[in-house]
């Protein structure tokens, strides 16, 4: 009987890890994919999401977190990245985030897209008022046409959350309204308020989306994946900084002329090629000041004039001057938000940096331009060469490059592979002597 029951309590032991062990080994439980976006809207953020949500959907994810902290940007990239979200097959959560970020301008309008709204405390969202590209005010017909476009997409967007949201959404763009996160909940422009991610998994568990009809999130115990930004992502994100920008430009400005005024080597000129081109995607989807623009290049052909045709500073001077009045205006229009200016300490150390970088040049060109002229063979004395004919004492040398006929002074036999200086030139011979003054 005891034998009988053993058995039977075994038998169900084995059937339980059994049944413990397929579920483990053939069920997997819900994944949760984050993105991290920081700063202005750009491009590389827009391809950023498109990645997240491809990789969710191909690899069936529960959900997308993308958590946001922008100040705005573009109405283009915020339609795309909108259309983005609202084509998503998978629940796209946006999450204001950390204490402190903002989801300004388009941003709100992103916030609205996704299939739920969240924001950590101390967080704020609003102010969608359309402006220019350069960051100016619109003129009243253009200002009112895409004031209505927005209203009617944040209509749209915000429709399911009730009409209190409705009107909150609308006077973000109306009159640039922003709101706290409590303030946004309260109104019911946002579902939740979540301090950190497990707290926003926790409690979006079982919360019905509209997607496919109507989908349950399932949250619960999810394994957070976090798909980092690719390294050519991050630098096309720097490259939107109008600082980062504005150096790029300088730096590849002047390793050109530094390439210019003294041409044999390729380090520079590379260089200030490589800076030139990144400075000009920079410039692409940054608000310019073309009249800032114009003054700099104006400031480098004034540098280019001063290297090639001296005139001990004044070009130079001048030149220093249409720098920093072009950088101050580069991209800091009055109306220019913050975060697209640039650092106006920046333009001024940037200034005295190229300023002295000048003087330098100006300085080794009057040298040279001092210095007796020496022309022919005259011009390698001082030089040192490679005997390439033993000299017995005549022979053949070559000395920078170009091989010469020579002597040795004391008429000593000078081997071949003998390093030896040029000290003087009779006629189209030169006269060297080894290292160790002529000895053979």
């Amino acid at each position: 009987m005891r034998l009988r029951a053993f058995a039977v309590a075994l038998l169900i032991a084995a059937a339980t890890f059994i049944r413990a062990g397929a579920a483990s080994s053939g069920e997997e439980g819900p994944t949760v994919y984050l993105l991290q976006a920081q700063g202005p809207l750009t491009p590389a953020m827009a391809e950023y999401l498109e990645r997240g949500i491809r990789r969710a959907e191909q690899e069936g994810g529960a959900a997308l977190i993308f958590q946001l902290d922008t100040p705005g940007g573009s109405i283009d990239l915020m339609n795309r990245m909108v259309q983005l979200i609202r084509a998503s097959r998978v629940p796209v959560i946006i999450y204001i985030a950390p204490r402190g970020a903002i989801a300004g301008s388009a941003g709100t309008v992103i916030t609205l897209a996704g299939h739920v709204a969240a924001m950590a405390p101390e967080t704020a969202i609003g102010a969608a008022s359309p402006v220019g590209a350069q960051g100016e005010d619109l003129n009243e017909t253009l200002a009112a046409k895409e004031k209505e476009i927005l209203r009617a997409t944040v209509r749209s967007l915000a429709a399911r959350r009730g009409e209190e949201a409705v009107a909150l959404a609308e006077a973000t763009i109306e009159v640039a309204k922003a709101a706290s996160a409590n303030e946004a909940l309260a109104a019911g422009l946002v579902d939740f308020i979540a301090p950190d991610l497990p707290a926003l998994l926790e409690q979006v568990d079982g919360f019905e989306v509209e997607l496919d009809g109507g989908r349950v999130l399932d949250t619960g115990g999810a394994t957070v994946v976090e798909v980092p930004q690719t390294l050519i992502e991050q630098l096309l994100q720097v490259l939107t900084n109008p600082n980062i920008v504005f150096l790029l430009i300088t730096i590849g400005v002047q390793a050109v002329l530094i390439e210019i005024s003294s041409p044999g080597g390729w380090v520079a000129g590379f260089i200030g090629v490589v800076c030139l081109a990144l400075g000009a995607y920079g410039l692409g989807v940054l608000p310019v000041n073309w009249f800032g623009l114009i003054f700099l290049v104006m400031a480098f052909v004034l540098f280019l004039l001063e290297v090639k045709a001296p005139t001990h500073g004044a070009l130079a001077a001048a030149g220093i001057a249409s720098f920093i009045l072009g950088a101050l205006v580069l991209f800091n229009s009055p109306s220019t938000p913050s975060f697209q200016r640039v650092s106006i300490p920046l333009v001024v150390a940037t200034g005295l940096v190229t300023a002295g970088l000048f003087i330098a040049i100006v300085t080794f060109a009057i040298r040279a331009q001092r210095r007796p002229p020496a022309v022919g063979a005259e011009a390698l004395i001082g030089r040192w060469g490679e005997v390439r004919d033993d000299l017995r004492p005549y022979g053949s040398v070559q000395v920078a490059g170009e091989l010469w006929s020579a002597e040795s002074v004391r008429g000593l036999e000078i081997p071949k592979g003998t390093r030896v200086r040029v000290v003087g030139v009779d006629g189209l011979r030169l006269r060297v002597e080894t290292e160790d003054k002529g000895s053979g």
